[in-house]
């Protein structure tokens, strides 16, 4: 009887230590990786999307890869890229995600880089931050919560006050309709 209680003991402790092991790992990587600002925005009324942003700094030695994201109020979150072809705004799903070399960091912001929270459950609303995950190829999934700025804002940081050149330039995600 000592004998199997000690062989039952014995392996309990293993697995502790593997799950800690593993456990250690996962936080190694997701040292790596610093999450900075990560907000979305009012939306119009009956809108079915709506944008997330955010900056991340890979601080480690290896590269990594923005592959996806969940946000609560949203039934899937694709990572999207907007880009200027021949004076039109174009639209269109990075399928592979955004690499993030070492020392590099990249932000996710209004007519640029972004995340699309498609089939929204609920709107955004200022002062109740949306819980959400941000997937990457090697650190796997990190919890985040996105701030919500007004309807229009241009960062997190604005307050949603515009200056002439963003009015001018302003892109509003929730007033589209999308086929994806």
């Amino acid at each position: 009887m000592t004998k199997k209680l000690f062989a039952v003991v014995t392996l309990m402790l293993a697995g502790f230590t593997m799950a800690g092991s593993l456990q250690a790992q996962a936080e190694e990587k997701a040292a790596t990786l610093k999450i900075e600002k990560p907000w979305t925005r009012v939306t119009p009324p009956g809108a079915k999307v709506a944008a997330g942003f955010v900056t991340i700094t890979n601080t480690g030695s290896e590269p990594d890869r923005l592959v996806g994201a969940t946000a609560s109020l949203s039934k899937h979150v694709e990572v999207h890229e907007m880009s200027m072809n021949d004076g039109v705004m174009r639209m269109k799903e990075v399928a592979d995600g955004i690499d993030i070399a070492p020392g590099a960091t990249i932000v996710l912001k209004p007519g640029g880089y972004h995340m699309m929270f498609l089939e929204l459950s609920a709107s955004p609303k200022v002062g109740e931050p949306v819980k959400g995950t941000l997937k990457f190829a090697k650190a796997g999934e990190l919890p985040v919560v996105f701030a919500v700025a007004p309807l229009g804002a241009k960062s997190i940081d604005s307050g949603g006050k515009m200056t002439g050149s963003q009015k001018k330039d302003e892109m509003d995600h929730g007033s589209h309709h999308m086929k994806h």
